[in-house]
């Protein structure tokens, strides 16, 4: 600010002061609001105009009556201290963002591209921590209701909530078997054949037993439960050593270890979801967590589409 344009404006709290004049009526009620006497108020006034070289109010009977540079003037200061309001607004989320805490709890099975998530938002903004959970389905529900964290990543949202979501990207459940497995040797599979091979369920709580057995409920077939396993890793284990077929999330395939299973073409099958952000509506997020749900709904989205296209 020139000192030409300060020495016409007068001080920010002088501006105060007049914008409380202006809306009490009267220098006693000014500073009440303002928390002085009266005395200073007439005096920090009287500066202002003297700046502005023009009266800014007059005393008309027992009423203030504002002139044209007084109302101008009032006008002006009402921008000012509103632009210095947003500016503030402003930098307390630039302070956020250099030092807060971005929490995040994801189903078992989104630990797999989270990271790949993270990595280039960690990079932009280096200075903030990130507190990273990773639970089942039934967990993750647990840690929304009791609101531990700013994200919640679920392949089926949960009903009953009061929160918003944002979809990210689809997330397939693909049937798979040991790449000599009989069944891996046929173009095709059909629905009835595969569910007559053992079967290896995740744990119940798990989202991907969750859209399995919603996924059954449909149909005229039921799967053949074998065992039942309680992580991705255990049951890719499990295929790779002859114990069953299975189904799971193609991104623990596309990001995980490179595992020698066959991917197969099963009637009905791929199970069709999204991966889905959620969060609180009674919890404002953080100016980290706006800034990351906006990297979320832009680039993020885009970027994992393209490096992971399944």
């Amino acid at each position: 600010m020139s000192s030409r344009l300060h020495a016409h404006i007068g001080t920010f709290r002088q501006l105060e002061i007049l914008l409380a004049l202006h809306e009490q009526g009267s220098v006693k009620a000014a500073a009440e609001t303002c928390f002085l006497t009266q005395p200073t108020v007439s005096m920090q006034l009287k500066k202002l105009a003297d700046a502005i070289g023009m009266p800014l109010y007059q005393q008309v009977g027992r009423k203030l009556q504002f002139t044209d540079a007084g109302l101008a003037t009032v006008a002006t200061a009402k921008q000012i201290l509103q632009s210095c309001e947003e500016l503030d607004m402003q930098l307390s989320s630039l302070k956020g963002l250099r030092s807060g805490t971005l929490r995040i709890a994801c189903a078992t099975t989104a630990k797999y591209f989270i990271p790949h998530l993270l990595g280039p938002f960690c990079e932009r903004y280096p200075g903030i921590e990130v507190q990273f959970t990773v639970a089942n389905r039934q967990q993750v529900i647990d840690r929304l209701e009791q609101g531990l964290d700013d994200f919640y990543v679920f392949s089926y949202v949960p009903e009953g909530l009061d929160i918003e979501v944002a979809e990210f990207m689809p997330n397939d459940l693909v049937a798979i078997a040991k790449a000599d497995h009989p069944l891996a040797q046929q173009s095709q599979v059909s629905l009835q054949a595969f569910c007559q091979a053992d079967f290896l369920m995740r744990e119940a709580g798990s989202g991907t037993r969750y859209s399995i057995e919603n996924f059954f409920k449909q149909q005229q077939f039921q799967p053949n439960i074998k065992m039942t396993i309680a992580s991705n890793e255990a049951i890719i284990h499990s295929v790779l050593s002859g114990l069953g077929v299975s189904i799971l999330s193609a991104h623990t395939l596309a990001f995980g270890e490179n595992y020698d299973v066959k991917v197969l073409n099963v009637e009905s099958l791929p199970i069709v979801s999204l991966w889905t952000f959620a969060w609180a509506k009674s919890r404002a997020l953080s100016p980290i967590a706006q800034v990351f749900l906006d990297y979320v709904n832009t680039q993020g989205r885009s970027e994992m589409q393209q490096a992971f296209s399944l």
